[in-house]
């Protein structure tokens, strides 16, 4: 019998997903699939690898998790691993499948892939939907159009709050009709070019991978420890579990919907009343959305050391050592030190943490910001592509900052957020 197929990639959930709800729709039978592309294991130009072993942990906890509720649903997750482009050729082919539903991508190098997706399954005669499944607001809903969005973000935020809609969720589907799907079989780690990664007893969190996850972590931070009523004053912390509401894995993997944290958000909102609070979580999504948009409107551009700007960057030299120092968090400054040691064993940093260890790297140590930026992406386990290096030529003053040379007085910092050293204690023990 035909079939369709839905290739999940970054939107490893069930509830509001409408690549899924659209193939659900076609009245065929679906084939969940989850490719391991090759391309994402491998090393960068600038000698780290792509998806570090953070990453890898949480991916494959989210893959078991969905996995576990599409069984539930009377179907199950089919795991390739190679090249997208033939993999999903091979997988349309076997259940003679005349459409593939996707998520939509913006970055360069996934837009690429989409590109020789659509070519491989068109010679099938299968053809190739993507629905806009990672944003609070739809690109379609935008007061302006991509290439004029403008690109200082207070002016984006204004006008898109006042002008625009958040549209509604997509329901989680109540049955899946498949084909017998094979038992899960996922890579080992070392397949993937990897180790296990193991848990330092120091994190604030330990981050598991999955849907059932995020929501449980959405449902805590907002309504069992109500963290998010302080959350604007708090958001700054270093230590503990509910400073801030560390949905990013879960949002970065797709486990979560930006659009599920607003529905939440809006829960408590009618129950306990409304403050800044509530606010600064919905903004902080829009800044989420906002480097999306960026990505889409200046494609490779944010990749180059100039940015979109095309600016000379003073921070244009590449100095092994020093890189490897601030890896290692062997920099000599303890604040540095504390946070890239935070990051290197737990693959998270806080917010604060990350604008000044990012500072310290551009302009204390003159390296170019983009061996922090593929660094992060290595280790991050909560890595988005666009938010990633979004924020990194923020800071290196090559992307969307209005300020030039915007440097962070570190050791200020550290006495402003760290005054009694705890947090610093906590790494450099």
């Amino acid at each position: 019998m035909p079939a369709v197929i839905v290739w999940f990639k970054t939107d490893l959930r069930l509830h509001d997903n409408e690549a899924l709800v659209r193939a659900l729709s076609s009245g065929d039978t679906v084939v969940p699939v989850y490719c391991f592309d090759d391309s994402h294991f491998g090393t960068t130009r600038f000698g780290f690898r792509k998806t570090g072993d953070f990453r890898i942990k949480f991916l494959m906890e989210s893959l078991t998790d969905l996995d576990a509720q599409l069984r539930a649903l009377g179907s199950g997750l089919l795991v390739v691993k190679g090249d997208p482009a033939t993999e999903l050729y091979n997988v349309a082919k076997k259940y003679n499948a005349k459409k593939v539903f996707a998520k939509k991508e913006v970055a360069f190098e996934e837009k690429a892939t989409e590109e020789k997706v659509t070519k491989q399954l068109w010679k099938l005669g299968c053809s190739f939907e993507t629905y806009s499944t990672s944003t609070l607001y739809h690109a379609e809903d935008l007061p302006f159009s991509i290439k004029d969005i403008p690109d200082v973000f207070t002016n984006f935020r204004k006008k898109t709050e006042k002008e625009s809609i958040i549209r509604p969720l997509f329901s989680k589907p109540p049955r899946i009709v498949s084909p017998v799907m094979p038992p899960l079989a996922l890579p080992e780690a070392k397949e993937l070019g990897g180790t296990d990664a193991e848990a330092d007893e120091r994190a604030s969190i330990i981050f598991r991978g999955g849907e059932t996850e995020g929501l449980a972590r959405l449902n805590d931070f907002i309504f069992g420890t109500k963290a998010i009523a302080t959350y604007k004053e708090t958001r700054d912390g270093l230590t503990g579990r509910d400073f801030s509401s560390k949905l990013s894995p879960w949002l970065a993997f797709g486990c979560l919907s930006p659009r599920e944290v607003y529905s939440e958000v809006k829960r408590y909102e009618a129950t306990y009343g409304a403050n800044k609070s509530t606010y600064w979580l919905i903004f902080e999504l829009l800044w989420r959305d906002y480097f999306r948009f960026m990505m889409k409107k200046h494609k490779n551009k944010l990749f180059l050391k100039g940015g979109f700007k095309g600016r000379a960057s003073s921070t244009g030299i590449f100095i092994p050592e020093l890189l490897q120092q601030w890896a290692d968090g062997q920099t000599g400054n303890d604040f540095v030190d504390a946070n890239m040691r935070e990051l290197k064993y737990t693959g998270f940093m806080s917010n604060r943490g990350r604008q000044n260890v990012a500072s310290y790297l551009c302009n204390d140590l003159g390296i170019d910001w983009r061996y922090g930026a593929a660094y992060f992406e290595q280790q991050l386990v909560d890595y988005d592509a666009s938010s990633n290096w979004g924020n990194w030529a923020y800071i290196a003053g090559v992307g969307n900052d209005p300020r030039e040379n915007r440097k962070f007085n570190v050791d200020k910092q550290a006495a402003d957020y760290d005054p009694k050293k705890i947090y610093r204690k906590l790494w450099l023990q």
